[in-house]
């Protein structure tokens, strides 16, 4: 509902502010001291002092630790002080600053059983130029293609997946293509009995989809060739080298990966063998290349293949990859009010479909800022000195960066306050060389400010060496944030300006994507390599069949129905005059004000006893209160002193403005956890606008009758004994690698009454390890209610990353299915388990006349861009005034319901029309998103567990 705004940190994006005439913000007066590890060298002495004594400034204290989170036993890059126990800790200094003994929690604590680093796509390491080399010396390289012992983990990704390994449990499965080209195996989860999974129920509507068929020659075959070097070569560049200087052999069209060769062409023998040299001695080496395997162009190996070209094609086009999309700077929209461009770009990927292969392109946008980081840290030491370093460190670590220089993105882990670009780092010919020589040498550019500290940055999994951690130095004025921050998230003008180059009609996303693949038919350099593998990509975009499925009936408690439009999905000037489902009334209550609001508070309480005859709520005057200012402890004390334990039905506190998280938290940990009542806080500029004040007060009206336990409106569910289930999962803002697991579940027919709990557990795993705890609850409180347990269970998994779905089947569904046994003796209830994804990007543009428009809702598309292996199916639900609408995506995984196809996808259509908080559809159905609100509240707010005196109510909305 209205959260104030605040410090919630949304995946990938940046903050900060911008640029001011301040001193450089150095850390003066502190002390480096490193201890020698394997890999990393440094000419920094071991105590090396740092600029003047400057004790009026602000720096870390003694004691402040900056927990980077390295696992234990993990090899260092950058070695931590000595004695620090794996956390990197500024030196001891005399200056001000946060407390003794304040933590920053970068990362996860020692011991931890992961790596946080940065995001798939980012390179670094010796000698490359991603960023500023940092770990000097030889480090152990994996070998060269020998042979592999029994049990031992493949040293490739092809290799991993042409051998075709199972997983434990066995079972058939399916492959796909990960972010950053790796690809792992998928179970396949459609039913045995699923013969046809696609419905009939609807009108017939033709669209066409933004994907284009990938066409390979007839009878195209891959040939897959392993190549064995020997003497071994240990540097997997100098093996790619030597086999590609041999195109007299091998010709141009290849892709080599240092163990495995694939060809477009079969070679004269099955094993061939050249001699070269190396170049660094000129020592003979003798290559043997071996063919394994013929892979037909419906392998997951050669989709693999398809995407490694593709790839190559986009940048043959001139597009740049970032964080693993690509993008045209070239093109980019200046928006220079706000500090902000705008580079346009595609995401694009190649998998096997129902009956063919397709690349599903879609038109990607990057928001990129155009002041860098030491520009924000200017801004933060010019606004507050004594807190510049906990500022900094809060504000920056965690977020994404883009370096100019190389268009790489990297995840800052943290700030080294004790280094600065004068240092000197040892290259791997053992020469010395400083960040501001290398960079000026390397890519020609000149550092400023040479006072700045160094960015630190984990490399990826695959820079690194057996499981040792490979620290990257970044400059922050040669990097930038990417993406919004809170506040400009927050600002109407940033996002309405951004929106004109971000939101698409249909019409004109159709017309970019045709015109993308017309570039890539046209260049003769793409044309060259694509015939040499003998593969053409279709001229126009899929066409394809879906379906409208009948508009869904609504009714309050007259029975009558809702008469709405259904190509609008909303129903809110039709709910104005209606009596709601059920009503509880709002007798004793709270109304909590800052004393200059209060003529808002007595508006907004007329506005409310003139709307809630009509929705049948009665409202009584409640207890007022005006307080000296909106500070927490001034809501915190009269809730103690007025609040009446299971007499007060309702708090409700209205704060100033957009509102201060910090008094939002305290309200809700109060009202959640330390004296349960349901409460609503409301900002004092929703109410400023006196000529909506009627219709916020009717929504606000309705909101308090849910949250006391009423009803709104219900929809035909001709489902008898049936619980259905939604689950989410949200990371905790407050306890870095906590994540909190939001479980709801229905308690009526009519699926109207809900019943909530919520998980929390370690590492920021999406999966949920209390689910049984849950279920457990959820089931007696049903038979509490109904008498009996239910008998169809319907459970849709929101939350699931791509690569999750085996673990949900091998770990979720195992405690649901141990929960049912331990209820009673032969209780067996009919499972459907659904995931649902909304971040997709699939799009689906609907014929109208010469043109083309969003889909209407309720459109159902269930084959041609389905996967076979899957149970699945597109659903675009709602309604949307500007660009293109987002389909949700969900997959059956589990089923022993018996229903049909058609009965699932109209059950879920008509769970998009209950979340109470919107009167209309929404993208998901209304479980997925309850369980959202609820994890998103503790996670945000309350950090802890809620009450179970509110499990009943929708408290949380």
């Amino acid at each position: 509902m209205s959260q104030p705004q605040g410090r919630a940190r949304g995946r990938a994006r940046g903050r900060g502010r911008g640029a001011t005439d301040e001193p450089s913000p150095r850390r003066p007066g502190t002390q480096a001291a490193y201890q020698g590890q394997p890999g990393m060298q440094t000419s920094q002495p071991m105590a090396a002092q740092r600029g003047p004594p400057m004790a009026a400034q602000g720096g870390p204290p003694m004691g402040v630790q900056y927990a980077v989170g390295q696992p234990m036993g993990a090899q260092y890059a950058v070695a931590p002080p000595m004695g620090a126990q794996g956390h990197v800790r500024p030196p001891m200094a005399a200056q001000g600053g946060p407390p003794m003994g304040a933590q920053y929690a970068v990362g996860p604590p020692m011991g931890a059983q992961h790596t946080v680093g940065p995001p798939m796509g980012a390179e670094g390491g010796v000698g490359q130029p991603m960023a500023a080399p940092v770990a000097t010396g030889r480090a152990r390289q994996r070998g060269g293609a020998t042979a592999r012992a029994p049990g031992a983990p493949p040293t490739s990704q092809l290799e991993a997946l042409t051998l075709g390994e199972r997983a434990p449990g066995g079972g058939d499965r399916s492959t796909r293509r990960r972010r950053g080209g790796v690809v792992v195996e998928e179970p396949h989860t459609r039913p045995e009995h699923m013969a046809n999974k696609r419905g009939t129920t609807g009108n017939p509507v033709s669209m066409i989809t933004n994907f284009f068929r990938v066409k390979p020659q007839p009878d195209w075959v891959l040939f897959q060739y392993h190549v064995e070097f020997s003497p071994e070569v240990d540097h997997r560049k100098a093996r790619i080298a030597m086999v590609c200087s041999q195109e007299d052999l091998l010709g141009r069209t290849k892709i080599f990966d240092g163990m495995i060769l694939f060809l477009p062409r079969r070679l004269e023998k099955d094993q061939t063998v050249i001699t070269t040299q190396r170049k660094t001695d000129g020592s003979p080496v003798k290559i043997t290349i071996t063919l394994t395997n013929e892979v037909p162009p419906t392998s997951p190996v050669c989709l693999q293949i398809y995407n490694i070209l593709f790839r190559k094609f986009l940048k043959t086009i001139g597009m740049q990859e970032v964080n693993r999309n690509y993008y045209n700077p070239g093109q980019k929209v200046d928006i220079p009010q706000h500090r902000l461009e705008v580079w346009p770009g595609f995401v694009t990927s190649i998998l096997q479909y129902e009956s063919k292969t397709l690349l599903l392109a879609d038109v990607s946008h990057k928001i990129m800022r155009t002041d860098t980081v030491l520009d924000l840290m200017y801004d933060l030491y010019g606004q507050d000195q004594r807190k510049f370093y906990e500022k900094a460190t809060k504000m920056l670590v965690g977020e994404i960066v883009l370096t100019r220089y190389n268009n790489q993105t990297y995840r800052i882990d943290d700030i080294s306050w004790e280094e600065h670009p004068t240092d000197k780092f040892r290259l791997s010919d053992g020469t010395d060389i400083s960040f501001v020589e290398y960079y000026e040498k390397q890519y020609n550019r000149k550092i400023q400010d040479n006072d700045q500290p160094l960015l630190l940055s984990r490399a990826k999994k695959k820079a690194c060496h057996y499981g040792e951690v490979l620290i990257l130095k970044l400059i922050p004025e040669l990097c930038t944030l990417t993406g919004l921050t809170d506040e400009a998230r927050a600002n109407f003008q940033v996002m309405k300006d951004v929106a004109v180059h971000t939101r698409i009609t249909p019409g004109a996303r159709s017309k970019t994507l045709q015109g993308f693949i017309n570039q890539l038919n046209r260049n003769p350099d793409v044309q060259k390599e694509m015939k040499g593998w003998q593969i053409e990509f279709d001229q126009n975009l899929l066409q394809l069949d879906g379906r409208t499925l009948p508009k869904e009936k609504l009714f309050c408690r007259d029975g009558h129905d809702l008469d709405f439009k259904r190509e609008n999905a909303d129903w809110s000037r039709e709910m104005r005059s209606r009596a709601l489902l059920s009503t509880r009334p709002l007798k004793e209550w709270l109304l909590i004000f800052p004393r200059r609001l209060g003529q808002s508070a007595n508006d907004f309480l007329g506005a409310l006893k003139q709307v809630g005859p009509a929705m049948d709520i009665q409202v009584t005057n409640p207890v007022m209160v005006d307080i000296e200012d909106d500070q927490a402890r001034s809501y915190l004390r009269v809730m103690k002193e007025l609040l009446k334990p299971g007499v007060t039905q309702m708090v409700v506190c209205i704060l100033k403005g957009t509102g201060r998280k910090d008094t939002y938290d305290a309200i809700k940990k109060f009202c959640c956890v330390e004296h349960p009542v349901p409460s609503q806080v409301i900002l004092s500029k929703t109410l400023n606008k006196k000529q909506m004040l009627m219709s916020v007060a009717t929504k606000i009206g309705m909101q308090l009758n849910c949250k006391m336990g009423g009803e709104l409106w219900a929809v035909e569910i001709p489902l008898t004994s049936l619980m259905v289930v939604g689950i989410d999962v949200y990371h905790d803002s407050l306890t870095k690698g906590m994540s909190v697991g939001g479980f709801v579940a229905s308690m009526n027919r009519h699926l109207t009454r809900w019943y909530s709990k919520c998980t929390f557990q370690q590492t920021g795993q999406e999966l949920i390890d209390q689910l049984k705890h849950c279920l457990v609850a959820s089931l007696r409180n049903y038979q509490a209610i109904n008498k009996e347990f239910p008998q169809r269970i319907i459970f849709y998994r929101d939350g699931v990353g791509d690569g999750q779905l085996e673990a949900v089947l091998e770990h979720e569904l195992p405690q649901i299915m141990d929960t049912f046994r331990s209820q009673t003796a032969g209780y067996e209830p009919k499972i459907t388990f659904v995931i649902v994804k909304k971040r997709i990007n699939t799009r689906f543009f609907a014929r109208s006349g010469p043109g083309l428009q969003n889909p209407p809702p309720g459109t159902i598309v269930d084959d041609e861009v389905t996967r076979p292996e899957w149970y699945d199916f597109f659903l675009v639900s709602q309604s949307v005034r500007q660009g293109t609408v987002t389909p949700c995506h969900y997959n059956v995984v589990w089923d022993t319901s018996g229903l049909k196809p058609d009965h699932m996808q109209r059950l879920t259509y008509k769970l998009c029309h209950l979340y109470y908080n919107w009167p209309g559809t929404i993208r998901v159905p209304a479980p997925c998103q309850y369980a959202h609100k609820l994890a998103f509240l503790v996670g945000q707010s309350i950090h802890t567990k809620p009450a179970e005196d509110l499990a009943q109510t929708l408290f949380f909305l």
